[in-house]
């Protein structure tokens, strides 16, 4: 996907609404309130890069809004923010999104898709793996919740019998136990993978999982991050959303443009810790930008997928329509 393309889509509908006298979401004549607080917190790694310059920007004074950024390590610290109020805007997995959106009966939205898959397969060099058929009878090591249920997902397509482990259960487990050759097969997402070569030159990209997703499911539908909104917020103040999503796609924009600069805005924003792991990275990263009736199709057929897999995955059924916010 060309970013570049999906911003200036964005930017035109922008201006067709203001040349029609209405913002997006058709509220007449309303204009974005600069002074207004908009609350938004990211979690750290992959799903927050896109957020990179737009936190820079509004520390600089530049921001068209008066934003309160805050970067989490835990998705439950998001999550737990949106429900009370506390929180207007966040950057979250897609499933995390959708548990959200079941737990709390449609008190948030989808408002962008930020990232594709950032999983990727490794091997230390004792086995060797052309494709997914030379995985049966394996033990891969993955990080619970969704690498396991992706990968899994992936066998069951494939037709391979295989044994996930997740006795490291947090990424981060998982990518120290691989870079200190513990494991012999793992699951790693961006930017840890990164990390874990770099410690290790043993370890080896064997399986780029998007691409496998690509083959025996909808082209593109592999979505993991996504941005939302209280749905709450999203109905008082479009004028303000529709300006954060410009604002957005610029900063998301600067990682394809400029990779180096946003990487050190990576690591000044605390979202990753080393800029020069970071821009190496991105490129594996597979960030986007997609809203609208594009982020509808793709984040829905990948929890279709997802749902038939693992249901708990996302609070135990498909969200409604009313889980995309889609500005008009």
């Amino acid at each position: 996907m060309n970013l570049k393309h999906s911003l200036l889509s964005l930017l035109l509908v922008l201006s067709l609404c203001l040349a029609l006298g209405v913002s997006a979401c058709a509220a007449p004549d309303a204009a974005p309130d600069a002074e207004l607080p908009v609350r938004v917190m990211t979690l750290n790694g992959t799903t927050g890069f896109g957020m990179a310059g737009l936190i820079a920007r509004s520390a600089a004074g530049e921001a068209a809004l008066n934003y309160r950024f805050s970067v989490e390590t835990d998705a439950s610290n998001i999550s737990a923010a949106l429900v009370s109020g506390d929180c207007d805007i966040a950057a979250l997995p897609t499933n995390a999104a959708a548990a959200l959106y079941n737990k709390t009966g449609g008190k948030v939205q989808v408002l962008a898709l930020n990232t594709l898959g950032v999983l990727y397969l490794v091997s230390d060099g004792s086995v060797s793996v052309e494709s997914f058929a030379d995985l049966d009878g394996q033990t891969v090591y993955a990080p619970a919740q969704n690498p396991s249920f992706l990968f899994g997902c992936l066998c069951e397509a494939n037709g391979v019998e295989v044994t996930i482990d997740n006795s490291y259960a947090q990424p981060a487990e998982l990518n120290a136990a691989a870079a200190a050759g513990e494991v012999a097969l793992a699951v790693l997402p961006e930017p840890l993978l990164t990390v874990a070569r770099s410690q290790n030159p043993e370890l080896a990209v064997v399986l780029d999982l998007t691409a496998e997703w690509d083959k025996v499911e909808e082209p593109g539908s592999l979505v993991q991050g996504c941005v939302v909104v209280r749905t709450d917020f999203a109905a008082v103040h479009p004028a303000e959303l529709a300006c954060f999503l410009e604002e957005y796609g610029a900063s998301i924009e600067l990682l394809a443009d400029d990779p180096s600069a946003a990487a050190q805005k990576i690591e000044e924003a605390g979202l990753f810790a080393q800029a020069a792991v970071a821009e190496k990275a991105i490129p594996r990263c597979n960030l986007c930008f997609y809203t609208g009736e594009e982020m509808q199709r793709r984040l829905s057929a990948f929890l279709e997928i997802l749902f038939e897999a693992a249901p708990q995955s996302m609070g135990g059924a498909l969200p409604g329509e009313d889980f995309y916010c889609i500005l008009t």
